[in-house]
């Protein structure tokens, strides 16, 4: 069967975490749908899954992943309220991580077996991506191994920064949650929690490693570039 490698991207700007998850979903379940009936169909009969790409912020919200710990939320309902953050348990991997304004996310909700069914391959291109991305800012980033998501001072790690985080899940090859790239994102609010219950590292943004606030728009073009490349894909902007 042909691989569909268009990708529609849709600009959501700043939405609520609940809302951007519901609409997540909706669109992997229109996708794992069609697969299902592709299923009973003959080869000559089968109809192409669509791609998507969703690029927004949020509101101050914190996430927390299948495998991680309450714990590592540092506020009751009380601290939540007078933060003006919500709280949500959800069903990706990874622990838990702060979205906020100024925060670039990306949510691939793509159809794997478009591209190649191999999840870490998949996980490795999100990163690359980020790590071009910055290096069109002048920062060297890269991994480290055994943790997720994007990182600064990776190799000698003196002060090893987290820039970017990642959390996916996976279901009949099909993607949803992604990325969140700290662009001029306010860091004070990762003081609340142990970001992905990791206690010894700090976290940090594009804005206060070159020391000027970026238009997230500026970088949003740059990040659509690279996984357009990265992915072999054609991006196609959505406009409701």
């Amino acid at each position: 069967m042909t691989q569909n490698k268009d990708i529609s991207f849709e600009k959501l700007g700043l939405v609520d975490y609940q809302q951007a998850w519901e609409y997540q979903e909706r669109l992997l379940k229109e996708i794992v749908d069609l697969k299902t009936q592709n299923r009973a169909l003959p080869e000559s009969e089968k109809h192409l899954t669509p791609n998507y790409l969703l690029l927004c912020q949020h509101p101050h919200v914190y996430t927390l992943g299948k495998s991680g710990h309450e714990s590592n939320l540092l506020l009751d309902e009380q601290g939540l309220a007078e933060k003006e953050a919500t709280f949500y348990k959800i069903n990706r991997g990874g622990d838990i991580t702060y979205h906020g304004p100024g925060q670039l996310v990306a949510y691939p909700i793509l159809d794997l077996e478009n591209f190649f069914t191999d999840i870490h391959q998949y996980l490795r291109l999100l990163e690359e991506a980020v790590i071009q991305t910055l290096a069109a800012y002048g920062l060297q980033a890269g991994r480290i191994a055994g943790l997720t998501g994007v990182w600064l001072d990776f190799e000698e790690q003196r002060n090893p920064r987290k820039i970017c985080a990642l959390g996916v899940k996976c279901s009949r090859w099909v993607t949803m949650h992604g990325l969140a790239l700290n662009v001029n994102t306010d860091l004070a609010y990762f003081g609340n929690i142990v970001p992905c219950g990791i206690t010894d590292k700090a976290v940090t943004s594009l804005e206060k490693e070159i020391g000027r606030a970026v238009p997230l728009e500026e970088v949003e073009e740059k990040l659509l570039q690279q996984l357009e490349r990265l992915f072999e894909a054609k991006m196609l902007e959505h406009h409701v």
